[in-house]
């Protein structure tokens, strides 16, 4: 297979979740000729806003953040070299959820409450229209049980089974088998190691105080599977990383530090492969290094 034909899909539930997990991923295969597509779930309505002269555009005020995180996602998008990036069912159809037991979980337009069908049919019609071999999303938890990060882990796998299938939705186009499934990882020995080289460092809050027993994130290292190596793309994802200014400080604390630890901080990005491959046994320690490893027609 030729860099040319190979496609990838990768499923996020808010602006920034694609700059923070998979950067260095997206920069890497559009970098190698990869048809590289991001779909984004909800605009972000009810993210925190760390720029103090953009605090009127919050959720409880004028509730303009979302078209402002566009605008963010867009210039993360022009770092990583992305061009195909989409929001999922188009601009404001499915809003932000919140947090787990905050009043935004009740909108009616909350991601967290969509019908299930309804969402993965948006997603089956992108799958079919640029026919991914591979196809990224977060594990069954959200990685750390964000609704929307659920949700979009159900969307994408619901979508994946339905696109395969001849009898649902012809008119969307032929029907479509991703060879490929992936949920984002971050291992437990890969984030203490992190952890304690913060210390080192001089930092000193929450992040670095957690017991490692409750760092509910992180996953087991013997489910870990693949690992893309993006040290040389590392300033990219931080430029991505900044664009994202409402809802990341790269300046100061975690970010920060994790910038200074360079290549050992966020040039390596980490997955688990669910479905497919060519039935290696991988682990952290031996692992896949290509999402696209095994597949062999276009």
């Amino acid at each position: 297979m030729t860099s040319s034909d190979r496609r990838l899909l990768i499923v996020h539930a808010h602006p920034d979740d694609e700059s923070i997990g998979t950067g260095v991923t997206l920069a890497k295969y559009v970098d190698e000729g990869a048809q590289v597509t991001l779909v984004t779930c909800t605009l972000g309505e009810e993210g925190e806003i760390l720029t103090p002269e953009l605090s009127h555009l919050a959720a409880d005020q004028e509730d303009r953040l979302g078209e402002h995180r566009i605008q963010e996602l867009t210039a993360a998008m022009g770092e990583l070299g992305v061009s195909d990036f989409r929001i999922l069912g188009g601009i404001g159809r499915f809003r932000d959820s919140g947090m787990v037991g905050t009043p935004s979980n009740d909108n009616p337009k909350a991601f967290w409450r969509a019908d299930l069908l309804e969402a993965a049919t948006e997603l089956v019609g992108i799958i079919r229209e640029i026919r991914p071999q591979v196809a990224v999303t977060y594990d069954d938890f959200g990685l750390y049980g964000h609704p929307d990060h659920i949700q979009a882990h159900r969307v994408t796998h619901y979508a994946v089974s339905l696109a395969e299938s001849p009898t649902f939705r012809p008119d969307l186009g032929p029907a479509w088998s991703v060879d490929k499934l992936y949920w984002t990882a971050m291992p437990r020995s890969v984030i203490l190691a992190g952890i304690e080289e913060l210390k080192a460092m001089g930092m000193d809050d929450e992040f670095t105080a957690m017991n490692p027993e409750d760092i509910d994130f992180a996953c087991p290292d013997d489910v870990v599977t693949t690992m893309i190596d993006g040290r040389d793309k590392l300033p990219r994802k931080m430029a991505a990383l900044a664009a994202h200014a409402t809802q990341v400080n790269v300046q100061e604390g975690f970010f920060a530090l994790s910038n200074n630890l360079g290549s050992k901080g966020f040039g390596v990005e980490y997955f688990r492969l669910v479905r497919g491959g060519d039935g290696g046994s991988y682990s952290l320690a031996n692992p896949e290094t290509d999402l696209f490893a095994g597949i062999s027609t276009a």
